[in-house]
């Protein structure tokens, strides 16, 4: 095996095989939640650009950082599935079909929703943090920015993606995945973008903390099986 080939296998070698044998073995079955959030996103879709149907999507899942508190949290999970309207319906298809197939069958249904909700809810919180702060602070944003409707699956599926490839040690993955966020921000400068930088920090900081709680376990293990008593500071 030469060196592109091994690191490919060490790289995404679990990851490819944890998705060929779910699907091999149960087909789409594997992925119900997936399915149902692409059909869903593709009726929001159809429905928004009705000439009676934008309204009544507007009120169910547009978010926008002036709206109330309480209304943006009611809001926010329907809003990972009303694509944008100045972007084609097709990209975030795509992304829900691919990050969210994956990360339902390598992590599950319940770790999926909490990772992509909690996700979309860290770009949504910064988006009012940072217009709060201004755009003459640190990481603010224009007063504008708070009319902006914030909707579509990217900082979820972001989210998700970073999240799958720690779990999977695909660390160069992650790697880019971030990289294509931060140029994203530098060539494009909106609150998209921003949004899902604020994800992935929300989810890095889950990831870090999942693995220090790892070997803090395995560090207890290892006490345990030598006999050591257990250490107190």
């Amino acid at each position: 095996m030469n060196t592109a080939s091994a690191f490919a296998a060490r790289e995404w070698g679990p990851l490819y095989g944890a998705v060929r044998a779910a699907l091999a073995a149960r087909r789409w079955r594997a992925v119900p939640m997936t399915l149902a959030a692409v059909c869903l996103t593709a009726l929001l879709h159809l429905v928004q650009n009705q000439p009676w149907g934008l309204e009544p999507v507007r009120d169910i899942g547009f978010v926008r950082a002036e709206d109330p508190l309480w209304l943006t949290l009611l809001r926010t999970p329907l809003s990972l599935f009303v694509p944008a309207l100045d972007l084609p319906v097709w990209g975030a298809l795509v992304q829900i079909l691919l990050v969210f197939g994956i990360a339902e069958i390598t992590l599950g249904r319940p770790r999926t929703l909490v990772v992509a909700y909690g996700s979309t809810l860290a770009g949504t919180a910064y988006a009012r943090i940072g217009i709060a702060v201004g755009p003459d602070g640190p990481l603010g944003l224009p007063a504008s920015d708070a009319q902006v409707v914030d909707t579509g699956p990217s900082a979820a599926v972001v989210g998700l993606a970073v999240y799958v490839c720690h779990r999977c040690r695909a660390w160069l993955t992650m790697g880019l995945v971030v990289a294509a966020m931060v140029a994203e921000v530098l060539v494009k400068n909106n609150l998209a973008g921003k949004e899902h930088l604020a994800s992935i920090a929300a989810v890095l900081v889950v990831c870090a903390a999942t693995e220090l709680r790892s070997r803090r376990r395995q560090r207890l293990r290892a006490g345990s099986r030598s006999g050591a008593p257990p250490m107190k500071s």
